[in-house]
């Protein structure tokens, strides 16, 4: 074997060993997993590691062949479901749907995040009181076009079984969302509409290619 074709067949295995700590751990930021899953296979040589969009072509593929079609379908459903109802409780800040729930990879484990826009982080607090719901916050840090990189609070609860995460953006962050990343482009999601649709269309339940 040359070693193009070796390299090739190492970023395959990282790529698919990464994807399956995703999909076993709920494991959501694509790097961490990559890490983990070079540990495993002791590829220290980062130039030998798959990128985003590898890590999440094997995501897709391990889903297609190891769920049941119908199971899947069930499942993004009842991930969209909830997405709904979550996007309607803080429909004030125009929630936008990101992630594994809408591009057709997540599970009850990935669960659900949300954009939402808001003059301060706070607002979105009060409604979390006001409706007893038990959570916690966290800070990430967000990749934006033009090399930009800023910190923005999340919130994190649990609806159900399936965790909800709330990513507390600025206001004129609705032009100029974070990048998404797999694409590196800005991640702008789906709305409440475009969500509903996507709940009650069959067609719409498969896994984006």
């Amino acid at each position: 074997m040359g070693a193009s074709r070796r390299s090739d067949f190492q970023r395959q295995r990282l790529a698919y060993e990464a994807a399956r700590i995703m999909a076993e751990q709920g494991e959501q930021e694509f790097d961490r997993a990559r890490r983990k899953a070079a540990s495993r296979l002791g590829v220290a040589d980062r130039r030998a590691w798959p990128k985003n969009d590898e890590i999440q072509s094997a995501l897709l593929q391990q889903r297609r062949l190891f769920d049941p079609q119908e199971s899947r379908h069930a499942e993004l459903r009842r991930l969209r479901v909830h997405a709904l109802n979550a996007m309607r409780l803080f429909a004030t800040f125009a929630p936008r749907l990101v992630g594994p729930a809408l591009i057709g990879t997540g599970d009850a484990t990935a669960g659900i995040r949300l954009h939402l826009f808001a003059e301060s982080p706070e607002e979105v607090v009060l409604i979390l009181i006001d409706q007893a719901i038990p959570w916690h916050e966290r800070e990430r840090s967000f990749c934006y076009a033009g090399g930009k990189r800023y910190t923005h609070p999340t919130f994190h609860f649990v609806a159900g079984d399936i965790p909800v995460e709330l990513v507390v953006l600025p206001v004129q962050s609705r032009r100029n969302p974070p990048l998404d990343a797999v694409t590196e482009r800005p991640e702008r999601g789906a709305d409440l509409v475009e969500v509903e649709r996507l709940a009650h269309d069959d067609d719409e339940l498969k896994p984006a290619d």
